[in-house]
């Protein structure tokens, strides 16, 4: 029988191992693109996806491209006992990196940056790596224990669609894409109500004739990607000067502590609002740049007009600040998930109209009733269109064998209590039933997930590379 002592043996020379195979994926740009034969996702999943099944091989795994979507790395040919799910693909890069360029890995002070060594590139190469533990320990297995490698949970999971719409679920499923001990409950949503050319609707419109009338906002453009909330958003505005404008921003700026830039080019001033992003999960964690310009723009002394009077109303909507949903109609709590929010994350103004989208990670209590329709009344009452729909939350319960297994080997690799907690963030085993997020962040450290720096601290993959190296002989031995 191998012990903890066994693993903390084999693994006590791995580190440099480690370090290496998540800065080869981290040195490449996995962000989505436009998809072409063999890389649904574009070039970007594809590239980190042949490099992840090449380090499988070259640590002796069985590895298989599934048609660009996902790849699997297994133990032996047996029946699945155990999947782990992990990604490749990562969201864009953002601004403000102050220690390393994101897709330049660098090891400082005990952590490695650069985006993907959290989410999701730097659990990847620790779950490989107990899988190479556990056949080089030579531990007969009853059954297989996969990786799961997918190119697209940050837009949208439709590789693990794909996937599991062609093989079978495993009796147990993790995913080390959130953070110990065990989260098995996750949020449901509000989302957008389809997509048009591969992308996201927006969640609501608006349209307006164009005014001649100055001062005026020309456009506004704010957000990269719906789960994302905004640190940058910019606005061009006609008929007013940076002078005019600098001493209401640094009223906006003291009530929010959003910064604000200006430029004057083509006869338009542009402003430029400077917040923190952070994931749209956790919108407390950052400050949202396109409220926070929504703010000035509807203190500055525009003309009445149809653009005027949308901003006005977003404002009103989801003001700065508000994360609950309190302004909309729809916050709520419940002990389990915890509270409801709101995170403004996309806006494009044009001089005729706007969409923009929001993302809304509800709780166990939330119905359509109380929470989607609520939001749809509330912007079409001020003119918008609004059309989305609302999923699911996941749930698994507290005291299954399987989850028992793992906050058991969390104890006793940790010396930390074990328990069950809730996520506003969807993880990759939110559509996988009996699924569980497990790993690989320990309690209370900031990775910067999703924001500039991210980062993660190598003891922890370390740790999570042993612990699920022990999980697996539980459930597979």
């Amino acid at each position: 029988m191998i012990g903890k002592e066994q693993i903390d043996a084999y693994f006590a020379d791995k580190e440099g191992l480690l370090v290496e195979a998540v800065s080869r994926l981290v040195s490449i740009d996995s962000v989505e693109g436009a998809p072409a034969p063999g890389a649904p996702f574009g070039p970007g999943p594809a590239a980190a996806l042949r490099e992840a099944l090449a380090i499988a091989r070259e640590w002796g795994l069985a590895a298989q491209d599934h048609e660009g979507y996902v790849g699997t790395a297994d133990l032996n040919g047996g029946e699945d006992a155990l999947h782990i799910l992990g990604h490749l693909d990562v969201v864009a890069p953002g601004d403000g990196w102050t220690v390393t360029q994101p897709y330049t890995p660098k090891l400082a002070d005990g952590l490695l940056y650069g985006r993907g060594t959290d989410d999701d590139k730097g659990p990847v190469a620790a779950s490989l790596l107990a899988m190479k533990a556990v056949k080089e320990l030579g531990v007969p297995l009853a059954k297989n224990c996969k990786l799961i490698m997918g190119t697209n949970e940050e837009s949208g999971s439709g590789d693990i669609a794909w996937y599991f719409a062609r093989h079978p679920y495993a009796p147990a499923t993790f995913s080390p894409d959130s953070g110990f001990p065990v989260i098995n409950t996750e949020k449901g949503n509000i989302r957008p109500a389809g997509s048009e050319n591969g992308k996201p609707r927006p969640i609501f419109t608006r349209s307006w004739p164009a005014q001649s009338e100055l001062p005026r906002v020309n456009w506004l453009h704010g957000g990269i990607r719906g789960n994302v909330l905004p640190g940058d958003a910019s606005a061009g505005v006609e008929g007013l000067t940076m002078y005019d404008i600098q001493p209401v921003a640094r009223d906006i700026t003291a009530r929010t502590g959003i910064k604000f830039t200006f430029a004057h080019e083509n006869g338009v001033t542009v402003i430029r609002a400077k917040g923190e992003a952070s994931h749209a999960a956790y919108p407390e964690g950052g400050n949202n740049a396109i409220t926070g310009l929504i703010s000035l723009l509807c203190a500055l002394p525009l003309a009445d007009g149809g653009c005027k009077d949308a901003l006005h109303d977003l404002n009103a909507l989801i003001p700065h600040g508000d994360c609950k949903g309190r302004a909309l109609g729809i916050a709520q709590q419940e002990p389990i998930a915890g509270p409801l929010t709101v995170a403004f994350s996309l806006l494009e103004v044009t001089e005729t109209g706007l969409e923009g989208f929001f993302d809304s990670r509800v709780p166990l209590c939330a119905t359509e009733e109380n929470c989607l329709n609520v939001a749809k009344a509330a912007f079409e009452g001020k003119g918008f269109t609004f059309e989305a729909v609302q999923g699911a939350p996941h749930h698994v319960p507290a005291d299954s064998p399987f989850i028992k297994t793992l906050l058991g080997r969390y104890e006793e690799y940790t010396g930390l209590k074990g328990e069950c907690l809730s996520t506003g963030g969807g993880t990759y085993v939110h559509d996988i039933p009996g699924g569980v997020a497990f790993g690989c962040t320990l309690p209370g450290f900031d990775t910067h997930l999703h924001g500039a720096d991210e980062r993660v601290r190598v003891s922890d993959l370390m740790l999570s590379a042993k612990l699920f190296a022990h999980v697996i002989l539980d459930l597979c031995g």
